[in-house]
């Protein structure tokens, strides 16, 4: 799922991993429900959609899939948090240039 995130992010322009930034978007939820294995070095799919986007937060929902087959689905939500050297990380709004990039998506759109 994350490879997914990272490659909506990329899609829009956008990178989440930007270590030179003072905000970070650490994992605050994640959950998954497999329906059938996969088996080692088995290709398949992941398609990402954000279903919320809040103040500091933005939630998306994940389905995988091998051969047209659904394999698992899952949802993680992440905050947007400040970082400041010696400092606690601290909730803070999504930023206005990035929230501009992104949008909830209908049901049924799966990207990435």
């Amino acid at each position: 799922m994350e490879e997914a995130e990272h490659a909506l992010w990329r899609d829009a322009g956008l990178t989440i991993a930007q270590r030179s930034s003072d905000i970070g978007w650490p994992r605050v939820n994640a959950s998954f429900e497999y329906f059938r294995p996969l088996v080692f070095e088995q290709e398949f799919e992941a398609h990402i959609r954000i279903v919320e986007i809040a103040e500091k937060r933005i939630r998306y929902s994940c389905l995988l899939s091998s051969d047209g087959t659904r394999v698992a689905a899952g949802t993680m939500t992440i905050i947007c948090v400040s970082r400041k050297p010696d400092e606690p990380m601290k909730a803070v709004p999504i930023p206005a240039q990035i929230l501009s990039h992104f949008q909830v998506a209908p049901e049924g759109d799966q990207n990435s």
